[in-house]
């Protein structure tokens, strides 16, 4: 991940949305970079990035997803090296894609209700 790549997901994600975009990241530095505030600004306010605070898995849906793939797929299954687990991981977040009603299911965590107030 580089900024490059980040401002170009943004760039899609901008693409396919009509209205504003609230953009809930971590702080990793390319979310933090530069390059990344100068784009979110020259946006007009379309894309909003609000940041999460320096460690709050509690309030990070992507907690959610690695959840459900660590302990409730990969977790149950054995594993036999580390081509099986990358096998199994792309396996279990390809079947997350298929299941929009269960990832829906991770935002209505009560620790998550910011995202939809």
């Amino acid at each position: 991940m580089n900024g490059k790549v980040f401002i170009d997901f943004c760039r899609r994600l901008l693409h396919d949305s009509p209205g504003p975009v609230f953009l809930v990241l971590d702080g990793h530095p390319v979310h933090r970079s530069n390059a990344v505030k100068q784009f979110a600004a020259s946006t007009g306010g379309r894309l909003r990035l609000c940041f999460l605070p320096g460690y709050a898995p509690e309030l990070n849906p992507d907690e959610w997803v690695w959840k459900h793939v660590k302990h409730d797929r990969i977790g149950r299954a054995g594993v036999s090296g580390p081509e099986d687990l990358k096998a199994k991981a792309l396996a279990a977040l390809h079947r997350l894609q298929k299941l929009p009603h269960l990832v829906q299911g991770f935002f209505r965590d009560p620790g998550l209700r910011y995202i939809t107030a």
